[in-house]
């Protein structure tokens, strides 16, 4: 599954301090934020994870859309993050930028991305918030760039009015690269079953993008690819920093899963 190396790819998250246009930034400027996501990508990469997933986590309450300085900013720092890394790295602008994620990806050589709601309707703490797959197909096409789309489905933290079918069908159709399936929020276990149901429904890569942990690793055989945050954190909190065991021995156990299946 490009743009990955290796089969099941473990995907670490870098969760950013928060950024210039949010309501949390402290001031400082962009560089300890670029030093604190290079600690990070540091720790994944020794660690052993097979890529890296820029997100602006802290920047909440999030806008649907990143405003300009927050757009710029991140831009700077997946900048440097790419410049560093051994690694893929991918990005996602929260709430639901994907045109946004994208530009970034084009500009810094990003590998690919992660949308929230890429197709239907989500029901968010932000408002309804509609997918905006046509738009973001366009604008890789004008950019000619090869950057992959991870598409999730039902996505976290919001209501959905269909069911699990119908939703990988509907995202299927309009043409990501992969699907991402999830739990009801950040660090949330995902379902196997709907796991399953995707496996069953698409030809696609279905990657799991919450939950997963050390003691349910093996639950998501089917899986073919982890994102994983808070379970590579300090003591398993989403915004502590990311803790070298923890990777160590959770890209040791996806090993052993490829080697099962």
């Amino acid at each position: 599954m490009e743009p990955f190396k290796v089969e099941k790819p473990l995907i670490g998250m870098i969760h950013l301090s928060p950024l210039p246009g949010s309501y949390c930034y402290a001031g400082g400027g962009v560089r300890p934020i670029i030093d604190t996501a290079l600690r990070d990508l540091d720790t994944l990469e020794r660690g052993g994870a097979d890529a890296g997933l820029v997100e602006n986590l802290r920047d909440t309450p999030f806008a649907k859309y990143a405003s300009r300085e927050t757009f710029a900013a991140m831009t700077v720092v997946v900048q440097e993050v790419v410049r560093r890394a051994s690694i893929p790295i991918g990005v996602n602008v929260l709430r639901n930028d994907g045109l946004a994620a994208l530009s970034i990806a084009a500009a810094t050589g990003a590998r690919f991305l992660r949308i929230n709601v890429y197709s239907g309707v989500a029901f968010t703490d932000q408002g309804s918030i509609e997918g905006e797959a046509h738009a973001l197909l366009e604008l890789r096409k004008r950019l000619g760039c090869n950057v992959k789309i991870l598409a999730d489905v039902l996505v976290k933290h919001a209501s959905h009015l269909s069911t699990m079918e119908e939703a990988i069908l509907d995202t299927a159709r309009n043409l990501p690269d992969a699907l991402v399936v999830s739990g009801i929020g950040t660090g949330k276990r995902t379902a196997p079953e709907d796991l399953q149901v995707a496996k069953q429904s698409t030809s696609l890569s279905v990657l799991v993008g919450s939950g997963v942990r050390i003691d349910n690793l093996f639950t998501y055989g089917e899986a073919d690819g982890f994102i994983v945050g808070s379970a590579l954190k300090e003591e398993g909190e989403t915004t502590a920093p990311v803790d070298l065991e923890r990777v160590r021995e959770l890209a040791e156990a996806v090993v052993k899963l490829r080697e099962t299946d």
